[in-house]
């Protein structure tokens, strides 16, 4: 009988086993090695991509604070440009207001018939002292300022009997009181 020695067969085989296993291993290194320098070139893209994109996006926030901050400045200044505005009308209209007041008064009084002795206005009251012939020219008076548009709350403080030495003439002395009335803004108009 013939005998054939099949170990070195079975040694061949074994050690191309060996290489096949390492191959593989080597190779499944190799393929990880590939696969989580791929993922991370895809995940640095990505961080470089948002790093980009945060930059960006804080170079467009200083931009536009600068650019809030105009607004805001700006628009301090309107509001203290209008604020002037508002003080501007008010004195211009408190600038004619004596001359108003003094020609209201003037179309009050009774021609001929009484006179003006002294005007005093403390903010928006009033009160006359003046000489009249008699008491019905000072009731006449005091009709004409409740009729009037521009005052209100009339009253009689006094009336006293003045005699002018020499020409035995007899007068009357009165003090009359009264308010201004509120004027009309375009908000109360409506009302």
């Amino acid at each position: 009988m013939i005998r054939i020695n099949l170990l070195p067969y079975r040694a061949a085989r074994k050690k191309e086993n060996i290489r096949i296993q390492v191959n593989v291993f080597l190779g499944s290194v190799v393929f990880v090695i590939l696969l989580v320098w791929w993922v991370n070139s895809i995940l640095s893209g990505r961080i470089d991509r948002l790093n980009a994109q945060i930059t960006d996006t804080r170079a467009q926030v200083a931009k536009y604070k600068k650019i809030i901050d105009e607004i805001a400045e700006i628009k301090k200044k309107l509001n203290l440009l209008e604020k002037k505005i508002t003080v501007i009308k008010s004195l211009e209209a408190d600038r004619r207001a004596p001359v108003q007041n003094l020609d209201s008064l003037y179309n009050l009084l009774v021609e001929k018939r009484m006179w003006y002795d002294k005007i005093e206005e403390k903010n928006a009251n009033f009160t006359i002292h003046g000489i009249a012939l008699d008491n019905y020219t000072v009731a006449d008076y005091m009709t004409r300022i409740e009729k009037s548009d521009r005052f209100q709350d009339v009253r009689l403080a006094s009336v006293k009997q003045h005699e002018i030495k020499g020409k035995n003439l007899k007068l009357k002395q009165f003090e009359v009181q009264f308010q201004k009335k509120p004027m009309e803004t375009p908000a109360t108009k409506g009302k």
